[in-house]
């Protein structure tokens, strides 16, 4: 017998329906389901540009640092002790103007058993010293090799076990560094080499101090503050060396105040987004940036010396960061 339509129960009715209905709130789910899942890929991406584009910066910032000071202390336009110093204080003030807008309570009191500022000062000062004769490429690859070397050491000294790469990548890193300090007509400057080296070790302890810290921007400004000091007492010392020029004024607060202060504001930002691991494995630009600098605004050749050395170095440093990654996976996975 067939129902007048009229006298069709609602949940059997064709357009009424309940059933009927379930499609188009099925479909409606998977529409906001699919427009939440869109949204957050288009948060992951963002956030990954935003990262990427802060290391790169921070990058450059790092080995531009390189470049400014032989820009200003290879042709003579400022001491290295003035330069030293009004690297730290412009670098201060843009730390400090920097953590008071984002609400960081700084210390101004020293700290007792406090050597991060001596540690700071042990590196700004002999990296200045430095660079009156070495190439912009050569000083960097001598730090970065000597603050790496450092914070390997370190960890071993801690009672790391090493990854039979780890131990290579040390061997040959060290091996780098001694072929590019070995004599040799295209050696670099003794002296300018071994201020390098103290400036690199300095450098290597101060951040493995400052891992960890519950808020490394206010506790560099704090550091960069207190070593201030220590800097201006290098000054007095050589009163009689004093020359500055504007030019000379001008390369080390772009120095202090760009690649210094905002260039650890945004490596900092960038930390956020990169795993310990990733943001050590970056780093291995920073010469060679640093060397690119010295070729296009210096006119410095690249020596076979360097290069050779540029690639055991910076090749036994990335074998012994895989070496960590990789003995550092069993303690994860347990």
């Amino acid at each position: 017998m067939r129902w007048p339509e009229t006298s069709l129960p609602a949940s059997v009715s064709p357009r009424g329906s309940i059933l009927s209905r379930r499609p188009s709130a099925r479909r409606a789910k998977g529409q906001r389901e699919g427009v939440e899942i869109s949204h957050d890929a288009t948060i992951r991406t963002a956030a990954r540009v935003k990262t990427a584009a802060f290391t790169a910066l921070a990058l450059v910032a790092f080995a531009a640092n390189s470049v400014l000071c032989r820009l200003a202390l290879g042709a003579a336009t400022i001491d290295a002790a003035s330069f030293s110093t009004l690297r730290l204080a412009s670098g201060a003030v843009v730390l400090w103007l920097t953590a008071a807008v984002l609400k960081y309570k700084i210390s101004w009191m020293p700290r007792s058993r406090g050597i991060s500022p001596i540690l700071l000062f042990g590196y700004a000062v002999p990296f200045s010293f430095a660079y009156i004769a070495l190439g912009a490429g050569t000083g960097a690859l001598i730090l970065f090799g000597a603050v790496q070397i450092t914070m390997i050491l370190s960890a071993l000294r801690s009672g790391e076990k090493p990854h039979p790469l780890e131990w290579t990548g040390l061997m040959l890193a060290l091996a780098g560094l001694v072929y590019l300090l070995s004599p040799g007509l295209t050696a670099p400057s003794p002296t300018s080499s071994a201020l390098m080296v103290i400036a690199g070790v300095s450098w290597g302890i101060y951040s493995i101090r400052g891992c960890g810290t519950a808020s490394p921007l206010a506790d560099t400004a704090h550091n960069f503050v207190h070593a201030l000091p220590l800097a201006v007492g290098v000054n007095v010392v050589l009163f009689r060396d004093l020359e500055v020029s504007a030019e000379g004024v001008l390369l080390a607060v772009l120095s202090g105040a760009l690649a210094s202060g905002l260039g650890y504001v945004v490596w900092y930002s960038a930390l956020r987004g990169l795993t310990a691991m990733r943001a050590a494995t970056v780093q291995l630009a920073v010469p060679v940036l640093a060397a690119a600098g010295g070729v296009i605004f210096l006119s410095e050749l690249v020596s076979t010396r360097l290069f050779v050395s540029a690639v055991v170095i910076l090749g036994g440093v990335g074998l012994a960061l895989m070496g960590r990654q990789r003995s550092a996976r069993p303690k994860m996975e347990s």
